[in-house]
């Protein structure tokens, strides 16, 4: 039976969060694999041993950045929906999203460290065997972390203003908060799940260097990240071959832990205004409350299901069923 919830759950899962995707590429398999005018990765200049190291040759090479004001700074406005990204191929042979999410691909040799390429053939291991990795932490409400922010099926928005950019998730309402022209700062001495960003302009390019990130994993199916993973990322708005507007990140993360050198992916959003014609727009996530998800005594993850004593609607949960007005959403009383 927890069987059948979990097949079932997945097969909900799936559907749910590729929904706006769906209404934004029209076909799932845009979101997979590379397609003709997708871009190539763009490697850093050369080898840098560290994220440090890397953006301030950037920054340098950008003689300390482009000053924006509010009216010369590019506008990302608008719902961007994610799009292709080449991070599966770093650590599978043939790796796209198909084959991440999927059981089947072939670990890549050497690019991990010992501990994590042996965790990671475990998780494909188990992908193979039951058809999907039985623990994710977003069933639990944990945070997904940065790298992972990077391609998740949700849509996103950003704000650039000259002091600071925003870039907002529709999962979990996690923001990101760049600060440019800044260093880094943490006063409290601990990591979070978005870490510290800084930033600067090159003209139309964002560059990031972000820090101080918890441990988490680059996707569902994909390895894990360490508490030491950095990351650089370059993002830049171009027009594809149909003049759609695309968010382009090139990106290189750097984990001395996980990584035994570092590796560069890109990934890309696109502007999707049909999703604000058709209404939708980026709301409160409030994971806990409507969470049916729970682990078994072997640390497998299973889900309530709608019947099940212990099931909570999320269109009604409530702590307060017996008072008027408590339930959480007054359309489904």
């Amino acid at each position: 039976m927890r069987t059948l919830k979990l097949v079932l759950h997945s097969c909900l899962t799936i559907i749910i969060s590729l929904a706006f995707q769906a209404m934004s590429y029209g076909q799932m398999e845009t979101l997979t694999d590379r397609r003709q005018g997708d871009p190539a990765v763009e490697y850093p200049p050369r080898d840098f041993a560290t994220a440090e190291e890397h953006y301030n040759f950037l920054l340098e090479q950008a003689d300390g950045g482009t000053q924006h004001t509010m009216a010369t700074i590019p506008v990302w406005d608008g719902l961007w929906s994610p799009g292709y990204n080449s991070m599966p191929s770093l650590f599978l042979e043939g790796g796209s999203m198909a084959v991440a999410m999927s059981p089947g691909g072939t670990v890549k040799e050497g690019v991990l460290t010992p501990a994590y390429e042996a965790q990671f053939r475990a998780r494909r291991a188990e992908i193979n065997e039951y058809g999907e990795q039985l623990y994710d932490r977003l069933t639990t409400c944990q945070y997904p972390g940065t790298a992972r922010w990077l391609w998740e099926p949700y849509v996103k928005e950003f704000a650039n203003t000259p002091n600071q950019t925003w870039m907002l998730n529709d999962l979990m309402n996690e923001t990101r908060r760049v600060y440019i022209n800044a260093e880094h700062i943490n006063i409290d001495g601990k990591h979070s799940a978005t870490g510290d960003s800084i930033g600067f302009w090159d003209v139309d390019k964002l560059i990031i260097w972000t820090k101080w990130i918890n441990p988490a994993d680059y996707l569902r199916g994909m390895p894990l990240t360490s508490n030491q993973l950095e990351m650089v990322e370059t993002w830049q708005m171009q027009l594809n071959a149909e003049g759609v507007r695309q968010l382009i990140t090139q990106v290189t993360f750097y984990d001395p832990i996980g990584l035994q050198s570092p590796q560069s992916a890109v990934y890309v959003h696109t502007s999707s205004p049909e999703l604000a014609e058709f209404g939708a727009r980026i709301r409160n996530w409030e994971c806990s409350s409507s969470s049916n998800s729970y682990q078994d005594e072997n640390g497998r993850t299973f889900f309530y299901l709608p019947g099940d004593p212990e099931y909570k609607d999320p269109r009604g949960f409530t702590d307060f069923p017996d008072i008027p007005g408590q339930s959480l959403n007054p359309m489904n009383q």
